[in-house]
């Protein structure tokens, strides 16, 4: 840490004030002149021997200065060696590390071109037996190779077997494409039979439930007919009934009419009811004035008294 020269040099002035001590004179023998220049020699002396450690603080500070200056290039030399020791170091481990790389990569070629030769020497191997094949095929299909010449000289459509297997092999996609087609054909009426097949099973299931539902209907059919003969016949009992007791509640009313105009008749009045007020009639005919009446209006009249007295019953 630097400090200020003008703090320097007050610190050396104290130091100095301090280290030197005025020397003792009586005051009796002094005068105040004589102090003042004391002082003003002291002073002098002060500024002449601070002008002096200011002169040797600024050649030590020079003297730091260039010292400093010359650690400062020391120390720029020093790292620019280092960066150039460090780039001289990465250089050669580069090169180290393309040289092992230029290695490998040799001996990767190396081994996939031993590979790729052996590879070729199997393809060889190879090519060479499926050589010996086709010889012996050719030798083996020469008979035909003749036979399509002698058929390509006696034909006048074909000049060269070329043209003639080109035919052929037109005539063989021909014949695949129609035997593909005639497959989807069958196919699709096999699949066709199917669906119908399944149809007349789904068909049968429906006419077989159909059936028997009809015959549940009909087995219902006959309760609800077997039920409505019950009910015909009993309607007919009823009607028969509801005439008897029709025709006879005829014969009662027709027989209190007769009864209400005899007793009226007996009575000498005149009938003031209604036809149709068979209960007045009745209570007029059973009237206690004529104890003896249903008597003898019954043996006047051809109504039993059994009627008369239903009769008379029903009304009351």
């Amino acid at each position: 840490m630097s400090v200020p020269w003008e703090e320097y040099f007050q610190l050396i002035l104290e130091e100095k004030l301090l280290a030197e001590k005025p020397p003792v004179h009586e005051d009796g023998y002094i005068n105040h002149a004589t102090q003042l220049l004391e002082k003003k020699r002291e002073m002098v002396e002060m500024e002449e021997a601070l002008q002096a450690k200011k002169e040797e603080f600024q050649v030590k500070m020079s003297a730091l200065k260039q010292r400093r200056e010359a650690l400062d290039q020391k120390e720029d030399a020093l790292k620019e060696s280092m960066v150039r020791f460090d780039k001289f170091l990465k250089d050669t481990e580069a090169k180290k590390s393309r040289a092992l790389r230029r290695a490998e990569e040799g001996r990767q070629t190396a081994s996939q071109k031993e590979a790729e030769a052996a590879a070729l020497k199997e393809e060889l191997k190879g090519l060479i037996q499926r050589k010996e094949q086709l010889e012996q095929q050719l030798h083996k299909y020469r008979p035909f190779a003749q036979y399509l010449e002698q058929v390509v000289a006696q034909s006048e459509q074909f000049e060269e077997i070329p043209e003639l297997m080109a035919r052929f092999s037109g005539l063989s996609e021909t014949r695949a494409i129609l035997t593909e087609h005639e497959q989807a054909l069958h196919k699709a009426v096999e699949d066709a039979r199917a669906e119908l097949l399944k149809l007349v099973e789904e068909k049968n299931d429906e006419i077989l439930h159909q059936n028997n539902h009809v015959a549940d209907l009909q087995v219902r059919l006959e309760e609800v007919r077997t039920q409505a003969l019950q009910w015909e016949s009993k309607w007919v009992h009823i009607q028969n009934t509801a005439a008897q007791k029709t025709l006879l509640l005829g014969q009662i009313k027709m027989a209190a009419l007769n009864l209400f105009q005899i007793v009226c008749k007996q009575k000498k009045e005149v009938p003031a009811l209604a036809v149709e007020d068979t209960e007045e009639q009745l209570e007029q005919v059973w009237a206690p004035k004529a104890p003896d009446a249903p008597k003898c209006i019954s043996q006047a009249l051809e109504v039993p008294l059994s009627h008369y007295l239903l009769c008379a019953s029903i009304c009351k």
